[in-house]
């Protein structure tokens, strides 16, 4: 975004333009708006006017059954390794699922509405059986991977850093799920992936939020991850790759023409919807054009493309 001043016009008001553009900046300055997650980035690529419901409008969205469960499951895993060396048990994981519900629970109650009993009520035998999903899961880990033979150095580690020559800012940020150093330096980003593993076509796309992690790794630390793996547990296959300069390096340039693209919808309120399949998952098609909805009013000021 051009930086703007308010330096009047010959008839001694303000330029119109620049004091839209200068309210869209304001809007930007939110942090949710000028840094970037994969997660968004992918929301965007998957479907603009997604992104705008997500980040712009913050349209709420109905809990989920498979994504509440892969928050438990990500809970268990991290705190297995609290644990000392020895005791990081198929047992000791299984007695976790539960206090990690319960904890859940009580920081979002509105995920009770996922079970209920039709009283307003948790059913005990429908979360009994989401339990026994997560346990399998959980399970499915243990003959993937021995805890007791890895010392991880991050666990749910925040990682960001500034991309730099971004007109505006930009910090690409989010949460690596571990992070192994081996004994000469040389790092590994794991993520844990509660669902099937993709087919092979369809690889690039769930690789690109761990070349996301590299690429801050490496450019907040100057080191370049040795191997990115993605733990599937619901297939119980495990996905790693190697990247190289080059590869992190096309990941920056996506993702600055992405921001470029974020940002001119932003100016202009331009989001156009996507239809895939995966629009059949998606919350919104009540206000999605898509679908014949509307979306609500656009609550940024407007700048004209320019032609």
């Amino acid at each position: 975004m051009t930086a703007t001043g308010t330096n009047p016009s010959p008839t001694g008001r303000a330029d119109a333009g620049a004091e839209a553009e200068g309210g869209v900046r304001g809007a930007l300055a939110d942090s949710r708006a000028v840094s970037l997650s994969p997660s968004r980035a992918g929301d965007f690529l998957q479907c603009p006017l997604l992104y705008r419901f997500r980040v712009i409008d913050k349209l709420p969205e109905k809990p989920s059954v498979s994504a509440t469960r892969g928050t438990v499951v990500h809970t268990v895993l991290e705190r297995l390794f609290d644990l000392p060396q020895g005791g990081r048990t198929f047992a000791a994981a299984q007695a976790m699922l539960r206090p990690a519900w319960d904890e859940l629970l009580g920081k979002r109650p509105e995920l009770a509405a996922l079970f209920d009993d039709g009283d307003g009520g948790v059913d005990p035998a429908e979360l009994a059986d989401w339990l026994a999903g997560a346990e399998k899961l959980v399970e499915r880990y243990f003959t993937l991977e021995d805890p007791n033979r890895l010392e991880p150095a991050r666990r749910e580690m925040y990682v960001e850093t500034q991309l730099e020559g971004v007109d505006g800012g930009l910090t690409l940020r989010g949460y690596i799920d571990r992070l192994d150093v081996a004994p000469g330096g040389d790092l590994r980003v794991v993520d844990y992936k509660t669902g099937k593993a993709p087919s092979p076509q369809f690889e690039d796309k769930a690789l690109f939020q761990m070349k996301f992690y590299a690429l801050v790794l490496w450019r907040r630390h100057g080191r370049l991850p040795r191997r990115l793996q993605l733990v599937y547990l619901g297939s119980g296959t495990i996905v790693w790759y190697d990247p190289d300069e080059a590869d992190l390096l096309a990941v920056e340039r996506k993702l600055r023409a992405l921001w470029e693209a974020i940002r001119h919808a932003t100016r202009t309120g331009e989001w156009r919807p996507q239809r895939t399949r995966l629009c059949g998952w998606c919350d919104h098609q009540a206000v999605c054009p898509e679908f014949g909805g509307t979306p609500p009013p656009y609550p940024l000021p407007v700048v004209p493309a320019q032609a």
